[in-house]
């Protein structure tokens, strides 16, 4: 590897298409790889959606046992930093596991500790068990003896896993590839490919099927609103453990002839502006969500959830929010009072929405730089001390 490099592990749940994941890969198309080093530890043995792009774009995809047993995980950590480092930079994205990582990296004499903040859990995090709470606490205290920065998606994701700690914080949140939303798009053409009829109105959703994107409570919504709306259709897009079980209440409910699971697939800007009518996003829980700031750059009406953050309200007249406890027939309703009032969106030029200056992609490739410069001070710091 060539000297001078500087050279990040970033440590991630897996490299699928998903929020965090997408904008890594923004970064590691985007950033001087003469300059810098990216590899990726993933917990598991499976075959990602971005592996084989990440590799030829000259990352390494290093695979690490998943966080069950953490001596053993320690253990093959430490064997890691070892067997592919030395790293300058450990950036750990594994929210509240951030803090052993990153107490490894630092025993391991790793000089960057990045702890990286996607989500705002504390609505769930009160109804943990006292187990779990204690877990919460003592992760807290490693990220903030361990760490050398926080970064955060947001501020209310900040508060989240940064709560009483004395860490610098920087608010860093992840830019959208602007370029998809650019070209041109066919509605015929995107709808006969999945197969959807011409005049049907599409409730769209973007997200992995998991338990904090509340597929539950999209498809009973609608479930609902298909019963006032006869041309109403369904489009879900991602993939997950929980992809069978939405299927199967899609049956149910006696909804799955009008329900079209795409799967995981790069084509998600193509879809929001060639099939989705209005986007549909009840998460219990986000940080900043990108597929919310996808859905507002393609010009789309959103419907969302009072758990999300209005940091991500990039376009405040395309955004409903509702509460989580409001009745299903109140989410239809509204929801169908959108459509039918609503002036067919237009399509926003990339340079009023998507590079709004917090979520331009350069300037967010130009900001993590930033942070890792830091390499080379701490560097001469800790040789100083050293020397001491």
């Amino acid at each position: 590897m060539p000297e001078g490099k500087r050279r990040t592990l970033h440590v991630v749940g897996g490299l699928d298409r998903a929020g965090v994941e997408t904008w890594l890969m923004h970064m590691l198309r985007n950033i001087d790889r003469d300059r810098y080093q990216f590899d990726f530890l993933v917990h598991g043995e499976k075959t990602y959606d971005y592996e084989e792009e990440a590799v030829a774009l000259g990352a390494r995809v290093i695979r690490c046992i998943r966080p069950r047993n953490w001596w053993a995980y320690a253990r093959r950590f430490r064997r890691i930093l070892k067997e592919f480092g030395p790293y300058d930079v450990v950036h750990a994205h594994v929210q509240y596991f951030n803090g052993w990582v990153l107490r490894l990296a630092h025993q391991e004499g790793v000089p960057i500790r990045i702890a990286h903040s996607h989500l705002d859990t504390r609505a769930i995090d009160a109804g943990e068990s006292a187990t779990r709470r204690a877990y919460l606490w003592l992760s807290r205290r490693w990220i903030e003896a361990h760490s050398t920065l926080g970064l955060t998606v947001s501020g209310t994701a900040a508060q989240s896993l940064f709560l009483n700690t004395g860490l610098p914080i920087q608010l860093l949140p992840c830019a959208v590839d602007p370029e998809p939303f650019t070209v041109p798009v066919s509605s015929e053409e995107v709808r006969n490919r999945l197969g959807i009829p011409l005049d049907a109105v599409v409730i769209g959703h973007v997200g992995r099927f998991e338990d904090a994107k509340n597929h539950d409570l999209l498809v009973r919504i609608a479930h609902e609103f298909m019963r006032l709306e006869p041309r109403g259709w369904l489009l879900l897009v991602g993939q997950g453990k929980l992809r069978d079980a939405v299927e199967s209440q899609c049956v149910r409910l006696n909804i799955r002839g009008r329900t079209t699971f795409a799967g995981s697939t790069p084509e998600v800007p193509t879809l929001m502006r060639g099939a989705m009518e209005v986007f549909v996003f009840p998460s219990v829980y986000e940080g900043l969500p990108l597929a919310l700031i996808e859905a507002q750059g393609a010009g789309l009406s959103c419907m969302v959830s009072d758990a999300i953050t209005t940091e991500a309200d990039i376009r405040p007249d395309l955004i409903t929010r509702m509460a989580l406890s409001a009745p299903i027939a109140m989410w239809a309703e509204r929801l169908l009072e959108i459509i039918q009032f609503r002036n067919r969106p237009y399509r926003i030029s990339h340079d009023a929405v998507l590079l709004h200056y917090h979520f331009d992609l350069s300037a967010n490739v130009n900001a993590l730089c930033g942070f890792y410069s830091d390499v080379e001070q701490k560097r001469t710091n800790d040789r100083l001390g050293a020397a001491r």
